[in-house]
């Protein structure tokens, strides 16, 4: 099911909302570098699922983990009072795994260069096996 704009609005708001949060209230020494990525709403935008990214080694990122979901409460409150809706959306925070992804994307596409770069090291000086034009042509038609 296609998300209603209504729902894509609310997510762009909640990722504003939660990002200056974090940015300027959240007073956790645990909190490390992190970046709200992205922000997806349910249909009935009962539920907020925060995506982020971390700055860090693995211990950072369970760090800043553990500090998100010790303020998930205040930031909840915030969302509520910022967004000024009926129903305050629980919100809930992701890792995101896609700069692993595109990271372990680069290093493959690193490999496939690597082996075109062999095999035209390796073209650059070969010669044909057999004839030097394997084409067959029509038959010339002979003097007399």
């Amino acid at each position: 099911m296609a998300d209603s704009p209504r729902s894509r609005r609310m997510a762009g708001r909640i990722r504003q909302i939660v990002a200056s949060y974090i940015e300027s209230q959240i007073k956790d020494p645990r909190l490390g570098m992190v970046t709200v990525t992205d922000v997806r709403m349910t249909g009935d935008l009962h539920d907020a699922s925060v995506f982020y990214t971390v700055f860090g080694d693995e211990a950072e990122r369970a760090d800043s983990a553990a500090a998100l979901g010790a303020a998930k409460g205040q930031i909840r409150s915030e969302v509520g009072r910022q967004t000024g809706v009926k129903f305050t959306p629980t919100v809930s925070f992701f890792l995101d795994e896609l700069p692993e992804s595109a990271k372990h994307i680069d290093d493959l596409l690193a490999v496939a260069r690597n082996a075109d770069a062999q095999v035209e090291k390796v073209r650059a000086n070969a010669t044909p096996a057999g004839e030097p034009d394997p084409y067959r042509k029509p038959r010339e038609p002979e003097e007399e």
